[in-house]
């Protein structure tokens, strides 16, 4: 008789305790995080506020700002149901603040039935750095004098730790290495394709809180004019090269029409990825004086505006970055400076290639080679064979195309192959670097 009373309290009983379970299973308030959560910020650079409640979800969120007696509200948001993570972002933007320390609070609450229903409460302070004013830069090289295609160099100091700093020139940014004395060394170029009113460098200094410096510095660059030269495309050259090069253009069958995909697209492919080496490069310099010219003649001048015709009519214009120099079939390659070898392999219309990195972002090209003894991890000494010339890519007859990159950018060579430019413009701005 007394069986349906205990059924009824084992009821009772499950009820409770699921109903405890169900009660006690979020206990814990919403996860905070931001970004930056200390050091110095500025109101350039606005922070990112992170919530996340798994659980129960969001409720609201409230972000009050402290500086001394100064209490500003930056956030307040009801969120709707569902909300199991909040992004958001804290502009500082239009809010007078000293520099100096400021405290962000943020408080969240999530949906839990914790508390009787009120739900719990996540509270975390973080103290931060307001910083307004922009970097110091102390420029301590003289007599920075460039030719349009050629390169430059800027010794400078900044007053406190930076996040990006080098020298911009238009849309081109030429990033600057700390040295081991604190101050920073930029190899940058005046490049051969821009207009003479846009060859204006400045110095960019961005600390971590976001403010940047822009500055000049005392500079001269001589425009100069592209060399133009005339090249003819001959049947012959197209049967012999262009089935090399069908691989990269399958749909295409036309020789001509691969040609001109070639010197267009796959020349345009492969200078794009001469800026995935920037990465590989060392912070410091690892050659040693002027480098070494290659033996043989030039066929023509860095920066050549080349016009290709094809049975009498024209059918494309390039630059060509670099400079083409004939000697002895399969004649040795030396490596012009010291450095590492960053590439050692087929690289599209330079063929065999090897491209050797010398520091701060300057690096040797050499194209159109018949054979390569480095490779790519390889240390190399100034004069060290590597290679043999050839006739590989888009080569019409055995002879090495040697360039010069500087940041992704070709750079004449000649410069470099002057031991008194080298000198003047380079090593006597290193010597500014105070030894370790």
């Amino acid at each position: 008789m007394r069986t349906p009373s205990v059924v009824l309290l084992f009821v009772l009983l499950i009820a409770l305790v699921a109903g405890g379970v169900y009660y006690f299973r979020d206990t814990d308030g919403p996860e905070i995080s931001l970004t930056p959560a200390s050091g110095p910020v500025s109101s350039r650079k606005p922070l990112q506020l992170t919530l996340t409640d798994q659980a129960s979800g969001l409720k609201q969120v409230d972000v009050l700002l402290v500086q001394g007696s100064k209490q500003i509200a930056l956030y307040s948001q009801e969120l709707p149901p569902g909300s199991y993570q909040h992004r958001q972002q804290l502009s500082l933007a239009g809010i007078k603040l000293n520099n100096g320390p400021l405290e962000i609070r943020v408080t969240a609450g999530d949906r839990s039935i914790y508390h009787f229903g009120q739900g719990n409460t996540g509270n975390r302070s973080f103290i931060l750095e307001f910083d307004s004013k922009p970097p110091r830069i102390s420029v301590l090289s003289r007599s920075h004098n460039l030719n349009q295609g050629g390169s430059g160099l800027i010794i400078y100091k900044v007053n406190e730790t930076v996040t990006r700093t080098g020298v911009q020139l238009d849309d081109r940014f030429f990033p600057a290495y700390q040295q081991e004395d604190g101050s920073y060394a930029c190899l940058f170029a005046a490049p051969y394709d821009l207009s003479p009113k846009k060859l204006v460098p400045r110095l960019i200094a961005e600390d971590l809180a976001g403010n940047r410096r822009r500055s000049g510095f005392y500079h001269h660059i001589n425009a100069r004019a592209l060399h133009k030269a005339k090249i003819n495309i001959s049947n012959r050259f197209l049967e012999a090269k262009m089935p090399d090069f069908q691989q990269y253009f399958p749909e295409t069958t036309d020789l001509l029409q691969i040609f001109i995909r070639v010197n267009r697209e796959l020349r345009q492919q492969n200078r794009a990825r001469l800026q995935e080496f920037v990465a590989q490069t060392e912070p410091k310099p690892l050659w040693e004086g002027a480098f070494l010219r290659p033996k043989g003649t030039n066929r023509e001048p860095f920066a050549t505006a080349r016009t290709y015709y094809h049975n009498g009519k024209k059918i494309d214009r390039q630059v060509h970055l670099g400079v083409d120099i004939a000697s002895v079939a399969r004649g040795p390659v030396v490596a012009a400076n010291s450095g590492r070898v960053v590439l050692a392999e087929e690289f599209g219309i330079y063929g065999q290639c090897i491209i050797i990195d010398h520091g701060l972002g300057l690096m040797s090209l050499y194209g159109h080679l018949s054979n390569i003894e480095v490779a790519a991890g390889d240390l190399v000494k100034k004069g060290q064979e590597i290679a043999r010339t050839g006739a590989t890519g888009l080569a019409g007859g055995d002879h090495l195309h040697f360039g010069l990159i500087l940041n992704g950018l070709p750079v004449n060579p000649v410069e470099w192959w002057d031991r008194n430019w080298v000198r003047n413009n380079i090593d006597s701005k290193l010597k500014l670097i105070a030894e370790p």
